[in-house]
């Protein structure tokens, strides 16, 4: 396959630095890649806009824009992205303060949009560790099961030895 002389791959592009233990993309490395790539080029002042935009936005609603986020700014209206109905209920309260706060900071914003954005971000679920019981430990709960009395106050305690060796005897 051919590429053309204009295109980086994004691990060259894409830089990362270790700070305290955390790993931080350095901005120039993600603003060199975009600029290597003609079309990708013209997409970094909207970015950069929205960027900017979303700053001034959490500077003046700082309890409001943890999780709201700009999605698009364009001949003075401002689309808001929220992750639910409730936030945009709380967030639609407070748009003359927002519109009036981006005006005095140079901003021309003479409309601005909510859409709710119910994010379908799959979280890798984690499974819940398996521990194997060695056999000795599966005969030692049988017989700690079997020696128990049947009364009330047990009755829980074998309820659960019961599952578990059930469980642990399923699995081999």
């Amino acid at each position: 396959m051919i590429r053309s002389s204009s295109f980086v791959s994004f691990k060259q592009g894409f830089q990362s630095t270790r700070r305290a233990g955390k790993t931080t993309s350095t901005v120039t490395g993600v603003t060199d890649f975009l600029r290597a790539n003609d079309k990708m080029a013209k997409l970094l002042p909207a970015i950069s806009r929205i960027n900017a935009l979303q700053k001034e936005c959490a500077a003046i609603l700082p309890a409001l824009f943890d999780a709201c986020s700009v999605i698009q700014f364009e001949a003075g209206n401002l689309v808001l992205a929220t992750p639910n109905a409730a936030l945009a209920t709380k967030l639609k309260q407070q748009l003359p303060k927002l519109q009036d706060g981006l005006l005095k900071r140079g901003w021309q914003v003479n409309a601005i949009r909510i859409k709710v954005q119910v994010s379908n971000i799959a979280e890798k679920t984690i499974p819940p560790k398996q521990l194997e019981l060695p056999a000795k430990a599966v005969s030692a709960l049988a017989s700690l099961n079997d020696a128990l009395e049947n009364s009330p106050q047990n009755e829980a305690l074998k309820a659960a030895i019961s599952a578990m060796l059930k469980r642990h005897r399923k699995e081999k």
